[in-house]
């Protein structure tokens, strides 16, 4: 007989996981029903037991409150002898109407002078035996081929799943083996065929609906006909949507041997599923929320891990946009709250009898968070005002000590808050951040953490014990656990987040990633449709002169000359527009309310080309207006500019305006590059310099689904005229999939920076020592200034130090301070030296006076360029950046000891410098002598930085050997560039004799 593959096969796999047999087998004589009462599976229910109109196992809802409340019953049967079920079935009816199941399991049903509790809750570390006998009574059941409709009685849902009678789940079964999926058919079969008026299928007489098949599982609260949306409830596999393979099983059966078993569905009910909004509002204008698999599979890792390892852990959560992260959060924040220790063993516990945390502390820079974690935690708590603001330390200070649970503070309030707080060693507390990159560089970190414990300690006499203590307050405190969430994480955040591996690597402790989410639909892909424009400029001589630079600096004043000319602006203003209106504005993407945004260098270029693009578009009728925003105060041109000022209206204002179909376009310098959600943004102008992290949030802005407005990938627009499409990936690709990093930061090099700044003689070791004492001691400020003044006078007069030497101690000072004051935190030993030395130089940098060499004459320079023609040439990719699907290993964030100078600069008479650039950004003819010789030098260049030059070449005793190694490198070399250098290529693979020639001049070049 050959294997069962079709739908019904699916069915009794489910069925007998769940009840430890199925129909099929007791049918056949093969197995009995399981009978035991209060074991792991469930009860079998008969669809003849169900109850069309009140969408009710009867048999199991009256046997459980039989089994469970008979003094409740018998108060009924005392009051309604011959009604008393109708009674309780038509309350229950109408209380479900108006506020759901999720109500009455938790809240009951109060019936006269009787109450009814519908499901007990499942048992914590510490509850009574009570407790866990209660929860063993529930009844849990699941019934195949369940006929729920009065008006097409033929019609079955093909399984249901109930808690003492009452439906918690359908799910329509599918099997990818017969060609029929979740995805598709499952889907459709809910919108299609299904009767949503009737009890079973109205919203909130059901947790969730469920199409599944033996790859895949979807879900949607609230059915919809056509209009129904769903959501997946996968894994996600190799870093992307759908599922890994199971070598036990379907790729599904995650789902009924996880998540429906009896402890899993009472811990979604308890402490995820809510419903959003008030009891005053139409039931039917509510949201219901389920969580997705990877909200629920983080927040049970988190809260497992917690009550294994006890407090003082740290964990990075690697979230993208599109996870929904802020119910994550919340969700963690309750139930860490609800923690108890698995053992008495753990660290930080107080007994099993204890919860593992005090409080929970949410650290965010979204105003809305605060908002809704007292909503949310309002639907799940018993216990009235746990959740309290603090925006200042006195709030803090008066949450903490009234047993506030969860305490909600911003990223920019929290460094000032914890200052009035002295002492709160003896509490635990979980701390969660929100954009983990966003709070935990610098000084802003160390506060959060002295926060957690003394701040000094009072008795100490000497200052050597004070600095250990202020070094130990810096540390991450063994009475709090830190949980990072980010979707971007820098190699920072994963060191003093991430969990180390046994090869010395970091990794996050959870992952749902950029891939994954584009993948399920629940953010857009912002790089599918990327364009660059290659800027093209011809610089003239207007002078006689031919003074020496600094080729590097002169190529960055140069390019940002012509960038932020006026002229320029307005040429790029007037492109985006001839894109953005009738591509994104007259052609009605988002059902005609499409918005765009332009992303500018700095504050200065936004009102300019704030000015140029409301200039252009009063000439053509104003088919819409812009608006701007950017912080403080702007002099441009001999006028000073402020947003409000700019705009018309307030600045608290901007947001909203630009929602408004008046307004299109918004224009934008470092304002709302991050942390600003507006889905109908949908194309986006770039002028700006965008790496790493900035990158991807600045792009990502464009990324927010609009299921209503009907947004898709398609729709998004990037025009570039800035990065190229290689920045854009390396941007992106750490944080695609997994980012790890591949080891620790080598802490030497803080005695290599210290070594070198010991000798240049800025300052003398007594000096330190003293004004860390005085420092230490409270003293006033007015004895610390003259030790300071007296080593930044030394250095900025008295020693006779190159102009270069100030900057490269400087440069090392500052890079001592940034690296010591992230290490700090995490190092497993202390230093006292550092310590002390990152103090003195906090307080000395910013007195140290430092001239660049070159910065007068790099001024003398744009007055002796003029532009003299600006061009652009648009390189449209066929297809969007394809980003790497393995994961990204970082480097760890090893500065150079060696400061600011790493070699002899380079310097080149004017005319080379502007024969550079030109050739560089204007390549659009066949190049002259002088021209050829640039290409030259630099494809001589790239040969000798190749990795095979020393070893196979340079130091290579075989000539023989030598000439094939350095014909293999020119051959790599010229692939690499043959888009940049496609004429030049051509010669080189197509003419022997070039061929030849070209590379004997090559082996002389390289031999200089």
């Amino acid at each position: 007989m050959v294997s069962q593959t079709n739908e019904q096969a699916l069915e009794a796999a489910i069925e007998k996981a769940l009840t430890g047999t199925c129909l099929e087998d007791i049918k056949a004589g093969v197995q009995e029903a399981a009978p035991d009462f209060g074991n792991k599976f469930y009860k079998l229910g008969q669809p003849t037991d169900f109850d069309m109109h009140y969408a009710l196992d009867t048999n199991y809802f009256w046997q459980f409150l039989e089994n469970t409340q008979e003094e409740e019953l018998e108060k009924l049967k005392r009051n309604s002898p011959n009604d008393w079920q109708r009674k309780v079935l038509e309350r229950f009816d109408r209380l479900i109407k108006k506020h759901g199941i999720l109500h009455l399991l938790k809240k009951g049903l109060s019936v006269d002078d009787a109450h009814l509790n519908f499901m007990y809750p499942a048992p914590l570390a510490s509850s009574s035996d009570k407790v866990h006998q209660n929860f063993a009574a529930n009844i849990f059941s699941a019934t195949r081929q369940l006929r729920y409709s009065k008006a097409n009685p033929l019609q079955e849902i093909d399984m249901v799943l109930f808690i003492n009678g009452i439906p918690l789940i359908t799910l329509e079964l599918k099997n990818t083996w017969t060609g029929q999926t979740a995805r598709y058919h499952g889907q459709k079969q809910y919108r299609n065929d299904r009767d949503i008026t009737q009890p079973l299928l109205q919203f909130g007489r059901c947790l969730v609906h469920m199409a599944v098949d033996t790859d895949e599982v979807y879900m949607t609260t609230k059915l919809a006909d056509k209009s129904t949306f769903f959501l997946p409830f996968n894994k996600g596999n190799g870093h992307g949507q759908g599922n890994p393979p199971n070598m036990f099983g379907h790729k599904t059966a995650y789902l009924w041997e996880e998540v429906f078993t009896k402890e899993s569905l009472a811990n979604i009910i308890q402490h995820f599923v809510r419903l959003d909004g008030s009891s005053k509002d139409d039931l039917k204008k509510r949201t219901l929320f389920f969580p997705r698999y990877h909200q629920m599979d983080v927040v049970r890792k988190l809260v497992n891990h917690a009550a294994t390892h006890g407090v003082g852990q740290t964990y990075l959560i690697q979230h993208s946009a599109g996870s929904g992260k802020s119910n994550s959060i919340t969700w963690a924040a309750y139930q860490l709250i609800e923690t108890y220790p698995q053992s008495a063993d753990v660290p930080g516990s107080r007994g099993v009898e204890q919860p593992l945390f005090d409080s929970v502390i949410v650290v965010t820079d979204r105003r809305l968070l605060d908002k809704q974690l007292r909503d949310n935690i309002k639907e799940f708590s018993e216990v009235k005002n746990i959740v309290a603001p603090a925006f200042k330390s006195s709030e803090l200070k008066s949450a903490l000590e009234n047993g506030k649970k969860i305490i909600i503070t911003t990223i920019q309030k929290f460094p000032f808050i914890i200052d009035g707080i002295s002492d709160l060693s003896d509490k635990r507390f979980a701390v969660i951040i929100d954009e983990a990159h966003s709070s935990q560089s610098g000084s802003a970190h160390d506060n959060m953490n002295r926060a957690m414990g003394k701040s000094e300690i009072e008795e100490a006499e000497d200052a050597q014990d004070k600095v250990l203590q202020a070094m130990r307050s810096r540390k991450m405190r063994g009475n709090a656990s830190y949980l990072a969430f980010t979707a971007t994480p820098k190699n920072s955040t994963l060191e003093k987040f991430g969990q180390q591996q046994e090869d010395g690597s970091f990794k996050p402790f959870h992952l749902y990633s950029m891939k994954q989410a584009i993948e399920e639909g629940f953010i857009l892909d912002v790089i599918a449709n990327y364009t660059t424009y290659k800027s093209y400029y011809e610089i003239e001589k207007s002078i006689q002169d031919n003074p020496e630079f600094d080729t590097k600096k002169a190529q960055k004043r140069l390019r940002t000359y012509v960038e932020t000319s006026q002229q320029t602006i307005d040429t790029k203003a007037e492109i985006m527009l001839e894109h953005f209106i009738p591509h994104v504005v007259n052609s009605k993407k988002l059902k005609g309310k499409a918005k765009g945004m332009v992303v500018t260098q700095n504050i200065e270029t936004a009102i300019r080309y704030y000015k140029a693009i409301t200039r252009q578009l009063e000439q053509q009728g104003n088919p819409f207006k812009a608006v701007i925003a950017f912080s403080g105060t702007k002099e441009v041109d001999g006028i000073e500019y402020t947003e409000a000022d700019t705009n018309g209206f307030p600045e608290a204002e901007t947001k909203d305006k630009f929602d408004t179909d008046e307004y299109r376009l918004l224009i934008v310098a470092n304002k709302y590059l991050t942390g600003f959600d507006q889905p109908k943004l949908c194309a986006m102008y770039v002028d700006k310099k965008l790496a790493s992290v900035l990158c991807v949030q600045t792009l990502s802005r464009l990324n927010r689904s609009a299921p209503k407005l009907g947004k898709k990938t398609e729709d998004l627009f990037v025009l570039d005229f800035f990065n190229s499409v290689d920045d854009i990936k390396t941007s992106f690709d750490p944080f695609y999939t997994s980012t790890t990093l591949s080891e620790a930061t080598d802490i030497n090099v803080l005695h290599e920076l210290k070594d070198s700044m010991d000798d240049v003689g800025v300052y003398e070791w007594y000096e330190v020592e003293d004004f860390i004492k005085r420092y230490f001691n409270n003293e006033d400020a007015q004895t610390l200034s003259p030790i300071i003044d007296t080593a930044a006078n030394r250095f900025n007069y008295e020693l006779e130090l190159e102009d270069e030497d100030k900057v490269d101690f400087k440069v090392k000072a500052k890079q001592f301070v940034k690296i010591y004051g992230q290490m700090a935190s995490i190092l497993p030993y202390e230093i006292v030296a550092w310590e002390k030395l990152f103090w003195f130089l906090k307080f000395l940098i910013p007195k140290l006076i430092v001239k660049d060499p070159d910065s007068a004459a790099l001024d003398e320079l744009l007055d002796s360029v003029d532009l003299s023609s600006y061009g652009l040439q648009r390189v449209k990719l066929n297809y969007g950046i394809g980003l790497d699907a393995e994961e990204t290993e970082l480097a760890p964030q090893n500065p150079n000891p060696r400061g600011a100078y790493g070699g002899e600069e380079e310097r080149d008479q004017l005319d080379d410098i502007i024969k550079n650039f030109n050739e560089r950004w204007f390549q659009g003819w066949s190049a002259t002598p002088a021209e050829q010789k640039v290409k030259f030098i630099n494809i001589a260049e790239s040969i000798k930085q190749h990795p095979d030059f020393e070893a196979k070449y340079q130091n290579n005793p075989d000539p023989h050997n030598r000439e094939l190694a350095f014909e293999k490198m020119l051959k790599e070399v010229m692939l690499a560039r043959r888009k940049d250098e496609l004429e030049l290529y051509k010669l080189f693979a197509g003419d022997p004799a070039f061929k030849a020639s070209w590379m004997q001049s090559m082996q002389r070049t390289v031999g200089l």
